[in-house]
C-alpha cells in the first residue's frame, strides 16, 4: 500500500510539474496569429535550439544577425522570466492558476461541488483582470447576479474556445484510473462559462489525465478519453482525424497541415484546433516528455496552453522522477500565482494536497 501511495505521489507531482513546465516552455510564443508553426521553427533555427529539448532560448543571447532579424521575432513580454537560462520559478499564468483553484474548490466542497460553487472560488480567490475570454465573461455575469447556465451564454462569443479545457487537469489528478469520473468532474466545473465543444474539450481533457494514469501509453489515453464526449462532435471528429493519420504514418508536419484544412478557419483560441495540436503532441512524442512537450509547443496556436496540459499527460505517464532536470530544476519548487493565498506556493505542496484527494478517491 505504502509503494502504490509513493508511486501516486510521483505521477500526481509528474502531473503538476509537467503542466508548469509546459505552460513555461509555450508561454514566450504564445500568439497563433503571429507565432505560426513556421515562424516558431525560424526562431528554434535561428537561435540553434532545434532539437528542441529545453526551454525556448532568449533571444537576446542566441540569435544570430547573420540569419534573421531579430525584429522578426516578437516574444511576448514575460520572456524574460520564462527563457533557458533566466527562469527562476515559474511565472504567473492563467493556465496554472486554474489548477491552483481547482484544488482549492474539491478540498473545500469535495467531489459533490456544483457549479455555483465555482463561481463562488472565482468571486472569491481569484482576481477579474486575470481572467480572459469566456472566463472574463463568466465573471462578470456573475458578478452582475446571473446564476449558471445564463453565466456561460450572457454576452459571451467565447463558449467554445479553449478556457474550459486549462481548468480540467486537476479533475484528472484526483481521479486516477477513472476517466468518467474526472469528466463528470471538468462539465460541472466547465459549464460555469462554455457551452458545447468548449465543455466536451474540458471533459476529454480531464479524462485524458485520468486515463494517463493506468494507459500504456499517450494513444491509449486519447483513444480512452474520446469514450466520454460525444463521437460526432466536432472536437472528437478533430482528435481522431489526427489520431489516424498518426496511425497511417502521415509525418507530424504533414499530419498538422491536413488538419488545418478542416480547422484552420476557427480562432486559434478555439478549442478544436488546438484539441488537434494537442493530440498531435502526445502521439508523436510517443511517451518521451522532451519530445512530446517540443512539438506540441511547436505545433503552433494557444502555445502555453497545449505545452501544459501535454505536459501534464506525459508527467503522469512517466511520472515526477523520469522527467528530465532541464525542466524540472529552474521552477526551484515554486510557483507564482494570482488565486489570492497561493502565490509562491511550493509545487511539491500542492502536489501533496492533490495526492490526498486522489488517495481518497481511489479508497
Amino acid at each position: 500500500m505504502e509503494a502504490s501511495r509513493e508511486a501516486l505521489a510521483d505521477r500526481v507531482l509528474g502531473g503538476w510539474l509537467g503542466r508548469i513546465a509546459g505552460n513555461m516552455l509555450g508561454k514566450p510564443v504564445e500568439d497563433g496569429s503571429y507565432w505560426t508553426r513556421e515562424r516558431i521553427d525560424r526562431y528554434l533555427r535561428a537561435t540553434g535550439a532545434l532539437p528542441l529539448t529545453d526551454y525556448l532560448p532568449a533571444p537576446d543571447a542566441a540569435l544570430r544577425a547573420d540569419v534573421v532579424s531579430r525584429a522578426e521575432f516578437a516574444l511576448r513580454p514575460e520572456w524574460p522570466e520564462c527563457t533557458r537560462g533566466r527562469i527562476d520559478g515559474s511565472c504567473r499564468d492563467d493556465d496554472v492558476d486554474y489548477s491552483i483553484l481547482g484544488l482549492r474548490l474539491l478540498e473545500r466542497y469535495g467531489p459533490d461541488f456544483t457549479t455555483e460553487q465555482v463561481g463562488t472560488a472565482w468571486l472569491e480567490s481569484l482576481p477579474y483582470l486575470q481572467t480572459f475570454t469566456a472566463e472574463r465573461a463568466a465573471y462578470r455575469n456573475l458578478a452582475n447576479g446571473l446564476r449558471p447556465p445564463l453565466t456561460a451564454t450572457v454576452d459571451n462569443p467565447y463558449q467554445e474556445w479553449i478556457g474550459a479545457l486549462i481548468r480540467a487537469d486537476v479533475h484528472g489528478w484526483v481521479s486516477p484510473g477513472d476517466p468518467r469520473r474526472a469528466a463528470a468532474l471538468a462539465r460541472r466545473d466547465a459549464v460555469l462559462s462554455h457551452t458545447g465543444n468548449g465543455v466536451y474539450g474540458a471533459m476529454w481533457a480531464a479524462a485524458l489525465v485520468a486515463a494517463a494514469f493506468t494507459a500504456d501509453g499517450p494513444r491509449e489515453a486519447v483513444e480512452t478519453a474520446l469514450g466520454v464526449i460525444p463521437p460526432g462532435c466536432r472536437l472528437a471528429r478533430a482528435v481522431r482525424h489526427t489520431a489516424a493519420l498518426h496511425e497511417a504514418g502521415v509525418g507530424w508536419a504533414e499530419a498538422l497541415a491536413e488538419v488545418d484544412r478542416e480547422t484552420g478557419r476557427l480562432h486559434w483560441i478555439h478549442v478544436v484546433p488546438n484539441a488537434a495540436v494537442l493530440t498531435a503532441g502526445l502521439l508523436y512524442g510517443a511517451g518521451d516528455f522532451d519530445a512530446t512537450l517540443a512539438l506540441t509547443v511547436r505545433g503552433g496556436l494557444d502555445t502555453d496552453s497545449n505545452g501544459a496540459t501535454a505536459g501534464s499527460v506525459a508527467g503522469v505517464l512517466c511520472g515526477a522522477a523520469a522527467i528530465p532536470p532541464q525542466w524540472t530544476e529552474p521552477l526551484h519548487d515554486r510557483v507564482r500565482s494570482a488565486v489570492f493565498g497561493f502565490d509562491n506556493a511550493a509545487i511539491s505542496d500542492l502536489a501533496r494536497r492533490t495526492t490526498a484527494l486522489a488517495a481518497r478517491a481511489e479508497a
